[in-house]
């Protein structure tokens, strides 16, 4: 019988809505940054502005090394600082407070379990490969991946080949070509297929590729993943 290839996973948009959970997770804590420090700063802070003060230290950030907690945790610390003096503890309660309900909040989509069982009880190898910072033991899928590949851990992030051959390296021994499940073309797909890889595309919302990007299968959802999975080992 052939040996079943191993799948990894992308993380947010693919297994969990990370956006929702994320601007969830920035409104409770600017409730929070708006109780302990009143005024008309505060009053004008929006969620928006905690997402543009996060990406502005990523930006700023990005030739240094830093991992997303240490971004977020500049962020908050900023925000603090733009809305009177500087309060580590208070801009450390917010980064706390902000990472419990980013992770405890998580919602899994529901096809995602489902679809593992499945995966795993054909005898599939199943992994995780994230430019995000989602542990799966916090997502509530803990115990379901043999190899999980963080980008920030690594100091490359897809499509970079450097991170899928980290990937497969962590996978182990490999008779098959790993193929790579995610939401984004450019970085699931064309970057599983310029590393060797099988990528398939899960477009849960519709989405017409770009002309000269042909996944190895197209999905709307994991459901219809294990089929999908035999006609991208079959594409050559």
């Amino acid at each position: 019988m052939t040996r079943k290839p191993f799948v990894f996973f992308d993380g947010d948009q693919t297994l969990w809505d990370f956006t929702s959970v994320m601007r969830h997770a920035l409104a409770i804590a600017l409730r929070e940054l708006r109780t302990r420090r009143p005024g008309a700063a505060t009053d004008r802070l929006t969620v928006e502005t905690l997402i543009a003060e996060r990406d502005a230290v990523a930006t700023e950030h990005r030739h240094v090394g830093w991992t997303m907690d240490e971004i977020r945790w500049e962020a908050f610390d900023r925000t603090v600082r733009r809305c009177g003096p500087p309060d580590p503890d208070l801009a450390r309660d917010l980064y706390e407070l902000f990472m419990r309900h980013r992770f405890d909040d998580i919602e899994l989509y529901p096809d995602v379990v489902p679809a593992l069982d499945v995966l795993a009880a054909s005898s599939y190898r199943l992994g995780l490969l994230t430019n995000g910072n989602g542990d799966p033991e916090r997502c509530g899928l803990a115990g379901r991946f043999e190899a999980v590949v963080l980008a920030q851990d690594h100091g490359v992030s897809k499509p970079d080949r450097r991170l899928y051959d980290i990937a497969a390296a962590a996978a182990g021994d490999l008779t098959t070509a790993p193929v790579m499940v995610g939401d984004s073309l450019h970085s699931d797909v064309v970057g599983a297929q310029c590393a060797g890889w099988r990528g398939v595309w899960l477009n849960r919302c519709g989405e017409t590729a770009p002309r000269g990007i042909t996944p190895h299968a197209e999905i709307t959802s994991l459901a219809h993943l294990p089929v999908a999975l035999e006609w991208a080992m079959a594409v050559t």
